[in-house]
């Protein structure tokens, strides 16, 4: 009986020792082990390349900076209408918001810190979702930001931005806005289609903001000529 005792009274201390040592564990550890429990941004994405890139076979745009998801709480998105998009994706949540091109790891404050982050697309839409849950960010009732610079050997007219977004989105090319999609939108490749635009010979900026509530939350972005067809000899560089 007294080595039993002696058994149950070890195991005690075992398990209160393992208490302690839980409770006690200091922010920066327990940070760390959250991180490393988080999923990781493969296979959706890799580090940006030090050449500019070339969009996919289809036209896509696969090389984004894009922004830590701002909360924006919407238990539904079926009051995603064109009014409420609207004033949503244009309040003004961070300065230069609408200006300028920003740098990877530049951090913005919009109700709290938020970090840009570089990254290639491995597929032709841009899983958001994933790349929120990677960085152990909010993944429901959010705003994403996403900006890329489209550089064009040549001046191209009458080409058109045509988007497919999970759930609604805006989009702007060089400071004009040229798409939106609104309601519960699921994500459709060229589910909407801007008016004609130029391309200038040079950099032109794309900036996009997408709003959800529940579910996932992706987009895909490429610019077509007049036909339809995608446009290809243009490269993608975030400077």
């Amino acid at each position: 009986m007294s080595d039993l005792l002696e058994q149950l009274r070890a195991s005690a201390v075992a398990v209160s020792l393992a208490v302690l040592s839980v409770v006690g564990q200091s922010p920066a550890v327990a940070a760390a082990a959250a991180a490393a429990e988080a999923p990781s941004l493969a296979p959706y994405f890799t580090p940006v390349g030090a050449e500019p890139k070339a969009p996919d076979a289809d036209g896509f745009l696969q090389r984004w900076l894009l922004l830590e998801p701002i909360v924006k709480p919407n238990r539904s998105n079926a009051g995603f209408t064109g009014t409420y998009v609207r004033q949503a994706l244009t309040t003004q949540y961070f300065p230069s918001q609408f200006k300028g091109v920003p740098r990877d790891g530049q951090t913005v404050s919009a109700g709290a810190p938020l970090q840009w982050h570089a990254l290639d697309s491995a597929l032709f839409d841009v899983k958001l979702f994933n790349f929120a849950q990677s960085l152990n960010k909010p993944t429901y009732g959010v705003i994403f930001w996403a900006v890329t610079v489209v550089t064009s050997p040549r001046e191209i007219s009458n080409v058109r931005l045509a988007v497919g977004s999970n759930s609604a989105s805006m989009w702007w090319v060089n400071g004009k806005e040229a798409a939106g999609l609104f309601g519960d939108s699921r994500m459709v490749m060229d589910d909407v289609v801007s008016a004609p635009l130029t391309l200038h010979k040079g950099k032109n900026i794309v900036r996009g903001a997408v709003i959800n509530g529940p579910g996932l939350s992706d987009f895909c972005v490429r610019f077509v000529d007049e036909d339809g067809h995608p446009i290809r000899d243009i490269a993608l560089d975030l400077r």
